[in-house]
């Protein structure tokens, strides 16, 4: 569904991407996991136009995405959760699911509305909190107000970068839940997490990036659980 191929991005001299290649399945969770300042959010930033790739391909079902700006990419149903959430905390929570839905609510106002409904079914407490502005949530809620906010792009691929960050276990065992649902739902997900527990839990695949590259292929299960977290978090060259 989405195939990366040799995919370089830098930052003025220094490359952040050092020829990435990858392939997300479609109706599949495929996680990425590797230590902070690997390339992964810089991954998806590429995928999603918000940084442009100095060589390589992205295509998803067949289109190429390279050169094609963020907005026309979530059209294609490509849609970004980012780290840290990035709601509009100035605006309330009924804003915020119209803002995800930008576009598609100028020729379908009715779809959006169903849309919005639709979210409020499935995320409960954000129904409770519709006038509240979002700044004002607690981290679990923003983090599901951000996850209903992308909903309402209608992606067929999500790309999650970082979602339980900062959050209790309790909640981050909520998140997960839901990452698990929508992907019983027929959206394909492909998940940048720091927390390779929870991530092996859901995913069907996982790769490991590190400096820029991708150094392993996996399926959970596979090898043992403390062997695939010592790889990405020490580093595939080091013993035990």
């Amino acid at each position: 569904m989405l195939k990366v191929e040799n995919l370089v991005t830098s930052y003025g001299m220094i490359e952040a991407l050092k020829g990435v290649t990858l392939e997300v399945p479609q109706g599949k969770i495929t996680a990425l996991l590797g230590p902070n300042g690997a390339g992964k959010t810089t991954l998806l930033f590429t995928i999603t136009g918000i940084l442009t790739a100095k060589s390589g391909s992205i295509r998803f079902k067949e289109l190429e995405l390279t050169g094609m700006s963020s907005a026309k990419i979530v059209q294609q149903g490509v849609v970004l959760v980012p780290e840290n959430r990035l709601v509009f905390s100035e605006m309330n929570v009924l804003d915020n699911l119209r803002a995800g839905a930008y576009v598609h609510i100028g020729r379908d106002k009715a779809g959006v509305e169903a849309d919005i409904e639709n979210m409020f079914e499935r995320f409960p407490n954000l129904k409770e909190r519709t006038k509240q502005l979002a700044g004002t949530l607690s981290g679990g809620e923003q983090q599901m107000l951000a996850i209903a906010r992308a909903l309402m792009a209608r992606p067929q691929i999500f790309l999650m970068d970082e979602p339980s960050i900062g959050l209790a276990p309790m909640i981050v065992d909520e998140i997960f839940k839901i990452v698990k649902e929508l992907n019983e739902d027929g959206i394909t997900i492909f998940l940048v997490e720091q927390n390779a527990h929870k991530a092996l839990e859901v995913a069907h695949q996982f790769y490991l990036l590190e400096q820029g590259k991708v150094t392993f292929k996996g399926i959970p299960g596979e090898m043992e659980e403390d062997e695939i977290i010592r790889r990405a978090y020490l580093g595939s060259s080091q013993g035990h």
